[in-house]
């Protein structure tokens, strides 16, 4: 059986990646972050949540030793982090500037690929973080990426619906149109390869806008020519498929669905063992631990499921889990204090609330004392909590300012409506202005965008046929009256 053993809620946007190594969980978010879990008891590291991109971040994967974790963003970057200390290793700009939507590691950590918005990819040497050749393909956007266990090869997948296989020199070995109608959404390798004197076969996993989760397979002859072939269609879900995943013996294979679900196939014969409905919107992510019996599900409800998968799970006759109660994370809890969607609103008690849940207990009556409501709260600074409210501890310092900048996005509820946050920051909007592609984003967002980003549309990558933006009163007018009744 499969059963939910704990849900972490503490990111503040769509929940777009998560991935495990050895010890570890990574998960990526819209709200600009990675928040990084220990899998032993899933509280969160120290040096997590990790800021460092500039806009929402679509994927992450970590190195074969779990030392290492790339990231990739909207920003047009990717960067790496240490899992040792929590800084930044490096930040790699994807060749072309275009939002980065996919990048994956090699099994051996020799090689990270990259692939973006505009079709292009970038093929890079880890260990040196030094670009080794680009490549692209037009009119597509790149939203899928799985290097082959040997690791000489990768099959990427892109909102055109083909599956394109790749060597190391970036030369397409075989393309697979139309796999997917309406676009591909994700694609894995599963973990094993079979081979005799003739043929090494590889199998892959694919899911798509057309509501399948497709299994292949691919063998290379020793002529060096390539064949893919379609094994199964999976049909259990009735929406599209966003996100697949092999667990590590290649045995299990799961899926999450635009239609709330997720689902737990056995691989080898294609027969669905499990559908899972804890999640109130979208499954985005799924991704199996490399070692223990563990499955991670993220999803637009912002949260992320941890299931276990128990001895036995192999029977097949589809059960459904019901919705349950789910343990949360502490830092994901509901709390009184919060219960304004505006930190900026937030009176002197309720910063006292906070204080008294974030386990800041010590600075309440300082933080009285100094009447620090909501908006001064978000204005704290290292140099006033020394100077001004005398708190001596550097580590304390550190702390506060790590939870003022967890509150610093307006949409910590999900009560906010989803067209009032711009598309870039996912923060309220103040001054909303209309573009030229017809949506509408935070003056001050789209501006440093159309300064960096060639003028191309943030939404549909499209050139901008004009910079000039329009006020959008109305929608302004609606996010005040909105603020007023809340």
């Amino acid at each position: 059986m499969v059963s939910l053993i704990c849900t972490l809620k503490d990111h503040r946007d769509d929940v777009n990646w998560c991935a495990f190594s050895a010890k570890l969980l990574a998960t990526c978010s819209g709200d600009k972050t990675l928040r990084i879990y220990d899998t032993s008891d899933f509280s969160e590291l120290p040096f997590s949540p990790l800021s460092g991109h500039g806009y929402g971040v679509h994927c992450c994967c970590f190195s074969a030793c779990g030392q290492f974790l790339a990231s990739c963003s909207t920003d047009a970057t990717i960067v790496i982090w240490s899992m040792v200390t929590g800084e930044i290793e490096a930040i790699l700009e994807h060749p072309g500037r275009s939002p980065v939507r996919i990048c994956a590691l090699s099994p051996d950590s020799v090689h990270l690929v990259s692939g973006a918005s505009d079709g292009s990819l970038a093929l890079w040497d880890f260990p040196s973080k030094q670009l080794v050749r680009t490549g692209s393909v037009s009119d597509t956007t790149m939203v899928a990426c799985s290097f082959s266990p040997c690791g000489q090869m990768f099959m990427t997948g892109s909102t055109y619906g083909d599956l394109r296989l790749w060597n190391l020199d970036m030369n397409q070995l075989h393309a697979e149109k139309n796999a997917h109608d309406l676009g591909v959404t994700c694609c894995t390798f599963a973990p094993s390869i079979l081979s005799d004197d003739k043929v090494v076969q590889f199998r892959l996993a694919s899911c798509g806008q057309d509501n399948h989760l497709k299994i292949w397979v691919i063998n290379k002859f020793n002529t060096g020519a390539y064949k893919m072939q379609l094994l199964h269609t999976l049909t259990s879900q009735s929406a599209p498929v966003l996100s697949c995943a092999y667990s590590s013996d290649g045995q299990l294979l799961v899926s999450g669905s635009v239609d709330k679900t997720v689902t737990v196939y056995d691989a080898k014969n294609a027969v669905l063992l499990y559908t899972l409905n804890q999640h109130e919107r979208y499954v985005t992510a799924c991704s199996f631990s490399p070692t223990s019996p563990l499955i991670a599900t993220g999803s637009m409800d912002k949260t992320v499921n941890i299931w276990r998968v128990e001895d036995g799970c192999s029977g097949r006759d589809g059960k459904s889990i019901p919705e349950e109660s789910a343990l949360t994370s502490g830092e994901g809890r509901t709390s009184a204090g919060r219960s304004k969607l505006l930190v900026s609103d937030w009176s002197e008690q309720d910063v006292s609330v906070w204080l008294l849940e974030e386990g800041l207990e010590g600075l309440v009556d300082k933080f009285r004392d100094n009447n620090i409501d909501g908006t001064e709260l978000l204005s704290l600074t290292k140099e006033t909590l020394a100077s001004e409210l005398h708190i001596e501890s550097v580590g304390l310092r550190s702390k506060v300012l790590r939870k003022v900048e967890e509150l610093k996005g307006e949409s910590v509820c999900s009560g906010i409506p989803d067209e009032f946050l711009c598309p870039i920051t996912r923060e309220l909007m103040r001054e909303p202005v209309i573009a030229a592609d017809g949506y509408s984003y935070e003056r001050e967002a789209i501006e440093s965008w159309i300064n960096t980003k060639n003028r191309s549309s943030p939404m549909t990558n499209l050139p901008l046929l004009t910079t000039l933006l329009t006020p959008n009163h109305t929608l302004k007018m609606a996010i005040g009256r909105w603020k007023t009744s809340h």
